[in-house]
């Protein structure tokens, strides 16, 4: 019994489909806890924020009783009159609002200055404030990812994938848990940025682990196709998800779930822990100069900017009142992104991943230039499908490529190509949330995506540098006797 039960976990953990399967979870709980937060977080900073300041004021403004004999003067915005009251509260005699001017010159002093104006808590400063703190909380984790990429990409190479993976999955449970128990924004701010390490370990370890065990270069694309569908998932499902939870169940309760998502995916990998061997890669550097690898990586950048920098213009202006039409206006994206990934997976290996890549740019760029002629947040379904659906196009392609040139220029060793996939991503959802307001109030949220549309639209051509790009003579010797093993064993398992 125990000989058979060592027997299928020995299988188990050659198997490819539970890699996968492993990397998929990774992907969707990462993307989960990003965008679960986006419905929760704003709400309940606000709430927390507006108590604090409701006790500071009715701190500030209590004293005591005024004593008997003089005067004292209330502003009534109910039926726009001045009460004059003496000593108790009880004794009061209203005078209406336009003939206060001779009660006294402390009573005019008292009224407010523009009456139209409610004394309402949702002041136009108090919000901007909380927008500021929530676009620094939500850009946060991607500026730790973004630092802390380019060393575990390095660090993958030195002691394999397992150990960093595992990592991830721990350090993710931990900032569920924060993010579930933390009351105050210093320890939701140290949350999100924990998330940050946590989502670089898994992401760039676990695609690292696809392209190691997926060496065939269209089962590899058809791989990072269906993972990329958990990256999908995660942003879809998310943000109903926590607004649901978060409404009639409370904060903590999506987090916890959350958390033991990250328990049971983080159990099942230490379960079926496999051996890869960890073998020397090509430095950090060495990958930054190849000019191949820049044009992958950028193309990734230039998207994840353009939606991003589209998501924090737009929303503040026209979405963020309503969370409702949010949903209908972006969950297109995420769905078409869903499709895309999936796809072109497969189909992006037979038309060839350069054209599909160049495709897919010229579609964001047309996509984002019809965005401004939305006459209303139904007018946005289908730019964003379309955005969606060539993002997808786009990176069921470069990540296969950024494997392959590895595969081709340099050693095989995936770490650190990916390291460098995720550091331009990240680069988005680092500056998007800082940059796309400040810069759609200077210069106009039509021509912002004017401008965007276009960048989009002529960065599309160097797609062609990738069609077939020059590998050093011995690495290209080795695909090709690779490519040719592959062949064999196909004719002979058909036969």
């Amino acid at each position: 019994m125990n000989i058979y039960l060592f027997d299928i976990l020995t299988e188990e953990r050659q198997s490819r489909k539970l890699i996968l399967v492993i990397v998929f979870i990774a992907l969707l709980l990462d993307n989960m806890l990003l965008t679960v937060v986006v419905p929760i977080i704003p709400s309940y900073l606000y709430t927390i924020d507006d108590a604090a300041a409701n006790m500071a004021k009715n701190h500030t403004t209590a004293s005591p009783h005024t004593p008997s004999g003089t005067f004292q003067t209330i502003v009534s915005l109910y039926d726009n009159s001045v009460r004059v009251t003496s000593g108790g509260p009880m004794d009061s005699t209203p005078i209406p609002l336009g003939q206060t001017q001779g009660v006294s010159p402390s009573t005019s002093a008292l009224t407010p200055h523009n009456s139209t104006q409610p004394d309402c808590p949702k002041a136009d400063d108090q919000l901007l404030n909380e927008n500021v703190k929530v676009g620094l909380l939500f850009a946060s984790k991607a500026t730790v990812q973004l630092i802390t990429n380019p060393f575990i990409g390095p660090l993958t190479n030195r002691i394999g994938y397992q150990i960093p993976m595992f990592a991830g999955f721990c350090i993710m449970f931990l900032s569920t848990i924060m993010f579930a128990f933390s009351s105050s924004y210093t320890l939701l701010f140290l949350a999100r940025s924990l998330q940050g390490v946590g989502s670089s370990c898994s992401s760039v370890a676990g695609m690292g682990m696809l392209a190691s065990v997926y060496t065939d270069d269209e089962e590899r694309g058809n791989a990072i196709g269906i993972a990329l569908g958990g990256l999908a998932m995660g942003v879809l499902v998310g943000p109903p998800f926590g607004s649901v939870m978060y409404e009639f169940v409370g904060k903590t309760a999506p987090f916890l779930i959350l958390a033991v998502l990250a328990v049971l995916d983080g159990a099942l990998h230490f379960m079926f822990l496999f051996s890869l061997q960890s073998q020397k890669g090509s430095s950090l550097w060495s990958l930054m100069k190849d000019p191949y690898i820049l044009i992958a990586a950028g193309k990734n950048a230039s998207l994840i900017n353009t939606v991003i920098l589209l998501l924090n213009s737009e929303a503040p202006a026209v979405l963020f009142p309503i969370s409702v039409t949010l949903s209908i206006a972006f969950v297109p994206a995420s769905i078409s992104y869903l499709i895309g990934t999936n796809i072109f997976g497969v189909l992006a290996h037979k038309m060839g991943r350069w054209l599909c890549s160049l495709i897919g740019m010229v579609l964001v760029g047309v996509s984002i230039l019809c965005v401004p002629f939305a006459k209303d947040i139904y007018g946005l379904i289908l730019p964003n499908f379309g955005v969606g659906f060539a993002i997808g196009m786009v990176d069921s392609s470069m990540m296969p490529i950024m494997g392959y040139l590895v595969d081709l220029r340099h050693v095989s060793v995936y770490g650190t190509v990916y390291a460098i996939a995720d550091v331009a991503f990240c680069m988005g959802f680092a500056l998007g949330p800082s940059a796309g307001g400040a810069i759609a109030k200077s210069i106009g949220f039509s021509w912002l995506m004017t401008i965007i549309g276009v960048v989009d639209i002529l960065f599309a051509p160097l797609c062609y540098f990738l069609r077939s790009p020059p590998g050093r003579e011995e690495k290209m010797s080795e695909v090709y006797i690779h490519l040719s093993q592959i062949h064999l064993k196909s004719v002979f398992h058909n036969s």
